[in-house]
C-alpha cells in the first residue's frame, strides 16, 4: 500500500488567498495616502511657526527683518531652511515683507492646492 502524499498548494487555494489580500488592499490603501498627506500638512505647519518664531527673535534681537531666509541661517537663527514638505522644495517659500519696507516678514507655502481643510497651503 502507497500512499502518495502531495504537499503544496492548488491554483483555486493561491486564487482564493490573493483574492483576499487584494480587498485587504483596497481597504488599506487609500487610508495610509490620506495619512501621507495628513502628515505632509502637520510638518508643514510646524516648519511654518519655526520659521516664524525665527523671524521674531531676529527682529526683537536686531531691530530689523532679516533680508532673506539664508542670513537667518548664516546668523544660526535656523540650522536650515526647512523643506516645504508639500511642494518637496527648499526654495519654494513665499516671502511675505513688511508694508512699506524690505525683508522676510512672514513665510508661507508656496504649494499649490488645498489642505485636509480646504484652505489653500498659501494661506497656513
Amino acid at each position: 500500500m502507497s500512499l502518495s502524499l502531495r504537499r503544496g498548494f492548488t491554483l483555486i487555494e493561491l486564487l482564493v488567498v490573493l483574492a483576499i489580500m487584494a480587498s485587504l488592499l483596497t481597504l488599506v490603501v487609500p487610508r495610509y495616502f490620506q495619512q501621507t498627506d495628513k502628515a505632509s500638512e502637520t510638518v508643514l505647519k510646524h516648519n511654518l511657526v519655526s520659521m516664524r518664531d525665527a523671524i521674531d527673535k531676529f527682529y526683537a534681537d536686531t531691530g530689523r527683518y532679516p533680508s532673506t531666509l539664508e542670513e537667518m541661517v548664516e546668523r544660526k537663527y535656523l540650522r536650515e531652511v526647512p523643506v516645504d514638505p508639500v511642494s518637496g522644495k527648499r526654495d519654494g517659500w513665499q516671502v511675505v515683507s513688511p508694508e512699506g519696507g524690505s525683508g522676510v516678514y512672514d513665510v508661507k507655502s508656496g504649494a499649490t492646492g488645498n489642505g485636509s481643510d480646504g484652505k489653500p497651503f498659501s494661506d497656513y
